[in-house]
């Protein structure tokens, strides 16, 4: 993976502990709207409140640790969560002051001031970042018989806990320096006031393209530079007492966003529907006041500033300017608002009753005029350079996706879809999501279709280079990502029930075989079970494609087709072909099997080779599958059938691996 890929890993995987702040928002907005000024002293339940939220705000620094470890692990696995917690304690305890001077041999107060600052966002970033990268590695190892227990899964915690030794020791030597560049850094905008804060608001949105502001927000909002200017304004009459904020000082990377989110950006769609086509009007201001909607009462931005992100950069660049200007306006004039989330109407009202909070309600008078500037700018923009904003587009892509979306509700229809959109299953290699967008490592980003992903309701498409891209789907971002998964991977629904019956030879198959046509042999010897009875619901309703499944009783797994192989998941519970006449065959041998890591399956075969049928790709341990394995009923299907004629005489009753045929795929279209 490319340095800007690894990146993106990391930032949506900082989505994870991010999440947990409106929690800690909603609760401490609330005890502070009981008892502003005496911080709990003089109100129990806002005492309770207040704590409650304190709880996550002050342990940040671990939520960290836990959350990237999990968002970054290649199967979303509890394991590399729990890797990452001992990841941080061994490092934080060892790079602790007293354990510093004792290792060391210095006097306590000889110890760098830096160590008192080891429980920081940095240090948990750092942390589960190793943790994750170890689990990845090591979390299909498996030992001796006589260690067969610590194998898996259960060996990366303690793997991890060694390697942060090492780490520990060079962070006694690299952490002084690094936190001393953090805090310069850090310190050079701080000093600079209002301005500062303009100069980091206007990368701040600049950076969402590449989703690279999680990184920068991180420097001002967190204690990664000594600002950590949300904790500290959640704080409220704390942070005060204990002097980590300032009345009119704390909350500045953040108040200049409120006029933006809930005001101005809501006056961009208002100009991007005015100048929309009159024939396309109504298409567009379905999509601009949902949109909007979500900016004003929940600061989510993304589904708006992605409408026009790409089709007419210079508005977005002229969006980052005026977001600089905003913040800059906020933080000269003192008027201070925070957020546990993001800066819409329900921070605004949560944060109001803050000790921090200072003349918030004249953000909103700021807002208001903002909403006027940026309607005048935009409609100004969009028509004296003519740009093809949602609406003004020569060839209109935009009329589909309120239609196609409507009729594909369902989840689960909606995340075949998507598959299909960018390429089918045998070009997906990773699915993940942030709030508003599916983050995806393909094979080949050419084979991703934008017109496919808009009619399915898509507000856009980000291709950063040949293998990852982003799809702007809106809130449902994670609940798609989940479903694609779903249908990639399985989920378990209901219990499977075999089928007797003759089978077609491989003879008969072939001869049934038209031109075009294309005979599947089975993959793995055992029994056949309809592909209705697959105790999946993904495979079931066939959402994942058409065709058959096996319960295995051999252990070799073979080619069912000649072609290529195009993926064998890291856990090699499955594997995807591209047979020569461009079918996509999934093989996937057993339900939740991607849960075991790996264990009892071996490959045989390697991503990318070419195969024939019957040429073998997998060996499995039928005893250890039997006894972990949710269900070991395996199916096979053509992920892309709707390209073709469809499935025909299906097997059923007993196989043979590469001798026996499975079913017959009708020729194209």
């Amino acid at each position: 993976m490319n340095i800007l890929g690894y990146l993106q890993k990391i930032g949506r995987a900082l989505m994870v502990p991010v999440a947990t702040l409106p929690a800690a928002a909603i609760l401490m907005g609330i005890g502070y709207w009981l008892d502003p000024v005496g911080w709990g002293g003089q109100n129990a339940v806002a005492a309770f409140l207040i704590k409650s939220g304190a709880a996550i705000i002050d342990n940040m620094s671990v939520l960290f640790a836990v959350g990237v470890a999990y968002g970054m692990s290649k199967d979303k696995d509890g394991a590399a969560a729990l890797a990452g917690l001992v990841g941080y304690y061994v490092l934080t305890v060892l790079c602790s002051p007293s354990a510093v001077s004792m290792i060391q041999g210095i006097p306590p107060e000889q110890v760098p001031a830096a160590f008192n600052k080891i429980n920081n966002q940095f240090v948990g970033i750092l942390t589960g970042v190793i943790a994750a990268e170890l689990y990845n590695r090591f979390s299909h190892v498996e030992l001796h018989k006589a260690l067969a227990f610590f194998s898996g899964r259960r060996l990366v915690p303690i793997v991890t806990s060694f390697v942060m030794i090492l780490v520990a020791f060079a962070m006694m030597f690299a952490w002084p320096v690094i936190y001393g560049g953090l805090v310069n850094f850090g310190e050079s905008i701080k000093d600079m006031g209002a301005t500062g804060a303009g100069i980091y608001a206007f990368f701040n949105r600049l950076l969402i393209p590449i989703g690279l502001h999680h990184a920068l927000n991180s420097v001002f909002w967190f204690d990664v530079a000594g600002i950590n200017d949300i904790p500290n304004f959640l704080g409220g009459a704390k942070s005060l007492a204990e002097g980590k904020a300032v009345l009119g000082v704390t909350g500045m990377y953040q108040a200049g966003f409120f006029p933006i989110m809930m005001f101005g950006l809501p006056g961009a769609a208002l100009a991007i529907y005015h100048a929309a086509k009159p024939e396309h009007k109504t298409r567009v201001a379905s999509i601009m006041l949902a949109a909007a909607f979500a900016s004003f009462f929940t600061g989510v931005t993304e589904p708006l500033e992605f409408s026009f992100m790409f089709v007419a950069p210079l508005l977005y660049v002229l969006h980052a300017l005026l977001t600089g200007i905003s913040v800059f306006i906020a933080a000269s004039m003192q008027w201070m608002a925070g957020f546990g989330f993001s800066a819409g109407l329900v921070d605004m009202v949560l944060s109001s009753r803050n000790p921090l909070a200072k003349d918030w309600f004249m953000l909103i008078v700021q807002g208001i005029v903002f909403f006027g500037l940026y309607y005048f700018v935009f409609r100004t923009a969009i028509r004296a350079f003519n740009l093809k904003t949602p609406g003004r587009e020569d060839d209109e892509e935009l009329g589909a996706p309120g239609n196609v979306a409507a009729e594909t509700s369902d989840v689960d229809a909606l995340a075949r879809g998507y598959v299909n959109a960018v390429g089918g299953a045998a070009n997906v290699e990773n699915i993940d999501s942030c709030i508003t967008r599916l983050r995806l490592t393909v094979g080949d980003a050419a084979r991703v279709s934008e017109a496919q992903a808009k009619q399915l309701g898509a507000s856009g498409i980000i291709k950063l280079n040949s293998k990852n891209v982003q799809i702007i789907v809106g809130p449902r971002a994670e609940l798609i990502a989940a479903a694609m998964r779903r249908a990639l991977g399985g989920a378990a629904a209901t219990q499977a029930r075999p089928v007797e019956a003759a089978r077609p030879s491989p003879a008969a198959a072939a001869a049934a075989a038209a031109p075009g046509d294309l005979v599947l042999v089975a993959p793995v010897t055992g029994e056949v079970v309809p592909l209705e009875q697959v105790p999946d619901a993904a495979f079931a309703s066939k959402a994942v494609g058409d065709g058959v499944a096996i319960r295995p009783t051999g252990k070799l797994v073979v080619a069912p087709v000649a072609g290529t192989i195009a993926k064998i998941f890291n856990s090699n519970h499955a594997f995807a072909l591209v047979a020569d006449n461009g079918a996509e065959i999934i093989v996937h041998i057993g339900i939740e099997t991607v849960k075991l890591g790996g264990q009892g399956f071996k490959r045989l075969a390697e991503q990318g080779a070419r195969v024939n049928a019957g040429d073998p790709v997998l060996e499995l341990d039928l005893d250890y599958l039997a006894s972990h394995a949710q269900s070991l009923v395996s199916p096979v299907v053509v992920s892309n059938v709707d390209q073709y004629a469809g499935v025909a005489n299906p097997a059923s009753g007993q196989v043979q691996a590469g001798q026996s045929a499975l079913f017959l795929l009708k020729g194209k279209k």
